[in-house]
């Protein structure tokens, strides 16, 4: 069963990290809707979701992709590079035990789950300000027992390697390629964002469905000319909180 780990969002997102975008006021009601719209669409999607409780005192707890991995085989816990977010992981490590196995990077390495892009067998891990070279260095030999290429790609200009890129169909990435080295991925086809949506790579490919911000609508047009079944969601307050699709759910597999 397809499973998505997700966690409401802290009354203290208002305080949320920015590295790349100016702070704005936040309606924690509004996100807070928004977030709950999100859950619903991975449900009828086909995700059972599972929905954590806030973290009152950790403004940026409900992005849950970032304290963990989760594969097939193994789930794996890691080191944030914002040190003020490393709490998140003790309660997320907790619920994911209960389906994987758990192994951990270790400090001074640095790794989110942000910078982590799987396709397949191979995981390309963004080198950036919250990912370091030690962390991928790590997480290679964690996941070289279980048949994983680990792939490091230097990324400028965003927050993650996923604020980049992401995977949306087949062989076919959606991309800013201002943003990242894009030597790693020769062979894949691109879309490339609208050059006034320069935001606009992070989507989520679920349910035969491509996940898109509904403020990119230039980018979705992009998209849906390939053919592919495009459906929007709003998470503008989400984005003032440096917010995309992929951050805010851990997908998997359960086997039980």
């Amino acid at each position: 069963m397809l499973t998505a780990i997700t966690r409401a969002v802290s009354p203290a997102i208002v305080h949320c990290e920015l590295s790349f975008i100016e702070r704005k006021p936040i309606d924690l009601a509004r996100a807070q809707q928004q977030h709950q719209a999100y859950e619903v669409l991975l449900s009828k999607l086909g995700a059972r979701v599972i929905s954590l409780p806030p973290e009152p005192h950790l403004p940026d707890s409900m992005f849950v992709e970032d304290p963990a991995m989760v594969l097939d085989e193994i789930a794996v816990i890691l080191p944030m590079g914002t040190e003020s977010r490393r709490a998140e992981a003790a309660s997320l490590a907790q619920e994911l035990a209960k389906y994987r196995k758990l192994a951990h990077v270790q400090l001074p390495a640095t790794l989110e789950g942000g910078d982590v892009l799987r396709i397949g067998r191979k995981l390309f891990v963004g080198l950036t300000k919250r990912s370091n070279a030690e962390g991928i260095c790590q997480l290679g030999e964690i996941l070289r027992p279980h048949g994983y290429e680990v792939i490091p790609v230097a990324v400028t200009g965003c927050l993650h390697l996923k604020s980049a890129v992401t995977w949306i169909a087949d062989n076919t990435l959606l991309a800013n390629r201002a943003w990242f080295d894009t030597k790693p991925f020769a062979g894949y086809d691109w879309i490339d964002v609208d050059p006034a949506e320069p935001h606009a790579a992070n989507a989520l490919a679920l349910g035969g469905a491509v996940i898109l911000p509904a403020s990119f609508p230039k980018t979705r047009g992009r998209i849906g000319s390939l053919d592919l079944r495009v459906t929007t969601l709003d998470i503008s307050e989400l984005q003032k909180a440096e917010s995309g699709l992929t951050c805010s759910s851990l997908l998997f597999e359960s086997f039980s």
